[in-house]
């Protein structure tokens, strides 16, 4: 049975219209019920939580409620976003894929995990060169988890004053204990650098000090940490062990290829695409690039008052890529 303060305390959630506190105080119960050996029960109790919490997604409002924007000391130093990705629209290699879920899945049932005294995975470190999709999964997992995206803007965080730096750092760590969301550190390389090398700073390796020592720190909120680097070799190796989960990134293999150019294609009708040209001409070239190349081709089909996007049409944009890539690359130019 249920301990009268459990009782109490459902009543006071209910009442107070605190939903995840009410949700939280059942799975409570239930995993009490478990313990003292009434397993059919807590498995009864733990379905109909589950139950009430999707019908309770299924009938909240269509019009998004627009998520609170950080404000004083912290406005400037934090971007928010509305997540509008989902973990399909971003093409991931199947490995990755299957890491990310189980982050997502252990954020969603975290309340179960703390009824064991266990903790959700929510530090994660994307590495890949630029453009490979980090920022879009980023995006994504705060949409699968109906949590704001909070950008780290390093142009303010970063200062020549000593000391004003780790001060902000603190700032940004006490609003993830605060307030739920996923905080995205890009280029974290500027601020988890090796601390012994040659041409660091005293002032930065403090920074990174501190910003180990918040790494370790408990989280009631289980807010989703995520720092992504096109340099990991330059990152400290103390670092490592901070993290849940390592995910690497790469240049899209071919399979990857055709399922980015057909789902950014979408409307659009395309006659029998020469994948074997296509693909060919998209190595080397990372995500976002060739979503770059196809919405040009799309916006030709657009203005040549057409509804379908030919072959020629995409290899060419994608040869217009290359060459960008290749004039951006040539230490000749002067």
């Amino acid at each position: 049975m249920s301990s009268a303060k459990q009782i109490i305390a459902l009543i006071k959630t209910h009442t107070d219209g605190d939903e995840d506190a009410f949700f939280s105080i059942a799975l409570q119960v239930a995993a009490a019920e478990a313990r003292q050996g009434r397993r059919r029960s807590a498995e009864e109790l733990r379905d109909v939580i589950d139950k009430a919490r999707r019908q309770n997604q299924s009938t909240s409002p269509s019009v998004a409620i627009p998520f609170a924007r950080p404000r004083g000391d912290l406005e400037g130093l934090i971007d928010m976003h509305q997540p509008q990705l989902l973990l399909k629209d971003v093409i991931l290699k199947e490995e990755n894929a299957s890491q990310l879920n189980d982050v997502i899945r252990q954020q969603r049932k975290r309340d179960w995990l703390r009824e064991h005294g266990k903790v959700p995975n929510r530090r994660v470190l994307f590495v890949g060169p630029p453009g490979s999709g980090k920022t879009m999964t980023a995006q994504a997992l705060a949409g699968e988890l109906k949590l704001p995206l909070f950008v780290i803007r390093l142009e303010y965080l970063i200062t020549r004053f000593m000391g004003a730096t780790a001060a902000k750092l603190r700032l940004i760590f006490d609003e993830t204990a605060k307030k739920r969301g996923v905080y995205l550190f890009d280029e974290f390389d500027a601020v988890g650098s090796d601390r012994l090398a040659t041409n660091d700073v005293a002032e930065m390796r403090r920074v990174l000090n501190s910003f180990l020592q918040f790494m370790e720190e408990s989280n009631s909120t289980d807010s989703l940490i995520i720092c992504a680097t096109n340099h990991p070799s330059l990152l400290d190796q103390a670092l490592l062990r901070r993290y849940d989960l390592v995910l690497k990134f790469e240049e899209p293999n071919e399979k990857q290829i055709q399922a980015l150019i057909k789902s950014n294609l979408h409307p659009f009708k395309h006659s029998r695409l020469a994948w074997k040209r296509i693909t060919e001409q998209a190595k080397g070239l990372s995500q976002s690039e060739i979503v770059n190349a196809i919405s040009d081709a799309v916006k030709t089909s657009i203005l040549d008052e057409k509804n379908t996007v030919t072959s020629d049409s995409i290899i060419r944009r994608l040869e217009e890529r290359q060459q960008m890539r290749t004039s951006f690359l040539d230490k000749n130019i002067i």
